[in-house]
């Protein structure tokens, strides 16, 4: 497995409207543009990108942290990788914290640029 990736970004929402939006299958649907069936209990299972990505919740902390068992769907099978996003008030804002480990090397690149083309960036039209 590879160097795992981090990120941060500040988004205008508070930490409980991105925690929201994100577990919601339709809001997090009209961010990404892409279908999307979210869970909002441990162990419930989601699919995102219509259905590229897939996985389970690890922990979900409300307005704080989202931690979920997380694969695409061309990666061997089996492989999971681990999602943890937290959520941290500031100012107006809320600072994102994303740590992706355990991507198999080959997509990890990929991984990291799709965060800012498939999340971040429609999160930040988004929210205004």
């Amino acid at each position: 497995m590879c160097r795992p990736v981090h990120q941060e970004v500040t988004l205008r929402a508070t930490p409980k409207e991105i925690y929201d939006a994100y577990l919601d299958s339709a809001r997090h649907a009209r961010i990404t543009g892409e279908s999307a069936k979210m869970s909002r209990r441990v162990g419930g299972k989601f699919t995102a990108g219509g259905s590229y990505i897939s996985g389970y919740n690890l922990e979900l902390v409300p307005g704080k942290r989202i931690v979920q068992a997380w694969r695409a769907s061309e990666w061997p099978a089996g492989t999971y990788s681990v999602l943890r996003l937290e959520l941290r008030a500031r100012g107006k804002g809320t600072k994102l914290t994303v740590d992706h480990v355990g991507i198999p090397d080959r997509f990890r690149d990929g991984v990291d640029d799709g965060w800012h083309q498939f999340y971040w960036e429609p999160m930040k039209t988004y929210f205004g």
